[in-house]
C-alpha cells in the first residue's frame, strides 16, 4: 500500500492525549506512536498514514499525517484488551488540534469516495494511488500551516521528497530568538552570510537561530540563556549542524567550511572600500 487512512474515534482521544500529542509535534516537528488495528494489516514501511477523526462532537474529519515505520506485529498488555492485538507504529508529522479538522464536506468534494470509506468501522483504509494527489492538495490547502519558509508540513509532498531537519523548541522560541539576535545580530556565526546585507531589510527575518546545547543534554527545569546559547546561523549551516547527532558545533561548521575553500566574509560598504583607500593613500605617505 502507497497511503492509508487511519480512523481515530473520539473515545480514543482522551485515552491516547491527543492534545498532548498535537503540544509534542508542534514543538518537536514529529511523534512516534504505536497504532492499533482491527487485524493483521498489509502494510509495511514507508506507508503514508493519513489520520481522521471520526464520531466526534466537534466534527468529523482529517486531523493528522504519519509514515509508518514498522512491520504489523501483535503486542499484548497484561490486563487491558484495549492495548492487545495488532500494531503498526507510526511517525506523525502533522497534528492539528481538535476543532481545526477538515470536515467531510470539504474531503468530499476533493476526494470523491474517501470519506464515506474511512468512515466505516474499519480502523485503516487503503487510499487508491488515483486519490492519493487529490488528498496531498487536500492537506496542503487546510492541513497545518508553517511560518518557516524551509519547513514542509507533513503530507504536502511525497515522503522521500523531505528530509526532516530536527530542531528543538528553544530554536523555535520567538523570545528567545530576538534577544539572541539583538546581541549576535543577523549574520551566520559559521560562514558570515548576512541576509540583511544581500537582500535588505526584508532578508534580515530569515536567519535561524541555532542551540549550542544539544537537547538531551538538558536537565529538568533547564533555563535559557538566548545570549549564551543561541547563535545565529545561516539556513545551510544550520541543516549541516543538525543533520549529525549530536549537532556540530559552530567551530566545526568553520573547520568544514574552510577546508572546502570558503573563506568567511561580508558584504563591503561604498564608506569601508573609501577607508580603506584612505588608509592605503596615508600609508603611501600621502596627505592626511
Amino acid at each position: 500500500m502507497a497511503a492509508v487512512i487511519l480512523a481515530l474515534d473520539a473515545d480514543a482521544l482522551h485515552r491516547r492525549d491527543y492534545r498532548a500529542a498535537v503540544e509534542h509535534v508542534t514543538e518537536y516537528g514529529r511523534l512516534v506512536d504505536r497504532w492499533k488495528l482491527d487485524s493483521r494489516p498489509g502494510t509495511g514501511p514507508g506507508t503514508e498514514a493519513w489520520l481522521l477523526l471520526r464520531g466526534s462532537t466537534q466534527g468529523n474529519g482529517l486531523i493528522g499525517h504519519g509514515l509508518v515505520v514498522s512491520e504489523p506485529y501483535q503486542f499484548s498488555a497484561a490486563g487491558d484488551p484495549a492495548d492487545t492485538g495488532w500494531f503498526i507504529t507510526v511517525l506523525f508529522d502533522s497534528l492539528l488540534p481538535v476543532g481545526e479538522q477538515t470536515g467531510p464536506g470539504i474531503i468530499e468534494s476533493a476526494v470523491p469516495g474517501i470519506f464515506p470509506a474511512a468512515a466505516s468501522a474499519q480502523s485503516l483504509v487503503e487510499v487508491p494511488p488515483e486519490s492519493e494527489p487529490a488528498l496531498r492538495r487536500l492537506w496542503r490547502g487546510h492541513g497545518p500551516a508553517t511560518t518557516d519558509p524551509d519547513e514542509l508540513p507533513g503530507g504536502t509532498v511525497f515522503p522521500s521528497a523531505v528530509r526532516h531537519v530536527q530542531v528543538n523548541r528553544y530554536e523555535r522560541d520567538p523570545d528567545a530568538r530576538r534577544l539572541c539576535l539583538a546581541f549576535h545580530g543577523t549574520s551566520c556565526a559559521a560562514c558570515g552570510f548576512s541576509f540583511e546585507a544581500v537582500y535588505g531589510a526584508a532578508g534580515a527575518a530569515m536567519i535561524a537561530v541555532h542551540h549550542l546545547v544539544p537537547a538531551e543534554m538538558l536537565g529538568h527545569g533547564y533555563q535559557l540563556d538566548p545570549v549564551a546559547d543561541l547563535v545565529p546561523l545561516c539556513r545551510n549551516c544550520h541543516a549541516v549542524a543538525h543533520s549529525e547527532n549530536p549537532p556540530r558545533t559552530v567551530a566545526e561548521l568553520r573547520t568544514m567550511a574552510s577546508a572546502a575553500g570558503h573563506v568567511v566574509g561580508h558584504v563591503v560598504s561604498a564608506a569601508e572600500l573609501r577607508a580603506q583607500a584612505d588608509a592605503r593613500r596615508i600609508l603611501e605617505g600621502g596627505p592626511a
